[in-house]
């Protein structure tokens, strides 16, 4: 595993432009997520408060990246 968990959106955009398969999940919380006209297309929304709920669920063959505002 790696030491740093964080990704700059430089680094993610070449890992992206490579044809890298990246989970995204959106944790905004429901106000922030209905008030944004902004998504990414297939981003899995799981809120902070049933994250670990789905843990299980999510791909462990690929690399996931986590966002909110």
């Amino acid at each position: 595993m790696a030491n740093d968990l964080r990704i700059s959106i430089d680094d993610l955009k070449k890992r992206m432009a490579a044809g890298e398969d990246i989970i995204f999940i959106d944790t905004r919380n429901p106000q922030a997520w209905g008030q944004s006209d902004v998504t990414i297309p297939d981003a899995i929304r799981l809120t902070l408060d049933n994250f670990e709920k789905h843990l299980d669920e999510l791909p462990k063959n690929k690399p996931i990246v986590a966002y909110c505002t």
